[in-house]
């Protein structure tokens, strides 16, 4: 299915990225890559980037799809854009994979529309209800990712 979700006009700001920022996630990442989290909810995204083919790690949160595929949530904290790696897996969803307790698994991303894309929001809300509010606050459809293990 297409990467297709385009930005909305409002929702939540995103804070600035500062240098802070960016080591506190670069941090994160690596400590999930490594050991993973204590409640075994995020895990690293590994993708590359659609304009400078460089390698980025970002921490997100997932939730379990079946047969070994993962949700992962596109909210942004609500914000109207799309976050960046939304677009760097649209760019290049050849070359995603997810890393994690240190496990690598290739991946192959698929965004959901429709009554698949219901469903699985469904499942997500029931489990962490804010990203029922973040719904509410931006215009945009959030989009829902599931990252399938990639076939040897």
């Amino acid at each position: 299915m297409a990467f297709d979700t385009p930005n909305g006009t409002h929702g939540a700001h995103q804070p600035a990225r500062n240098r802070f920022e960016q080591w506190a996630n670069q941090r994160m990442a690596e400590r999930i890559r490594h050991k993973g989290d204590r409640r075994g909810t995020k895990l690293a995204l590994v993708t590359v980037g659609r304009r400078t083919g460089l390698e980025r790690v970002t921490p997100v949160r997932w939730f379990p799809a079946g047969g070994g595929a993962r949700y992962i949530v596109a909210s942004a904290n609500g914000a109207p854009q799309n976050p960046a790696w939304y677009y760097n897996i649209a760019g290049h969803p050849d070359q995603v994979r997810i890393e994690f307790a240190g496990r690598r698994i290739d991946v192959v991303a698929e965004q959901l529309h429709g009554a698949e894309r219901a469903a699985a929001w469904a499942q997500i809300t029931a489990t962490a209800r804010g990203f029922e509010r973040y719904e509410r606050i931006t215009d945009r459809e959030i989009p829902v990712i599931v990252l399938r293990p990639r076939e040897a």
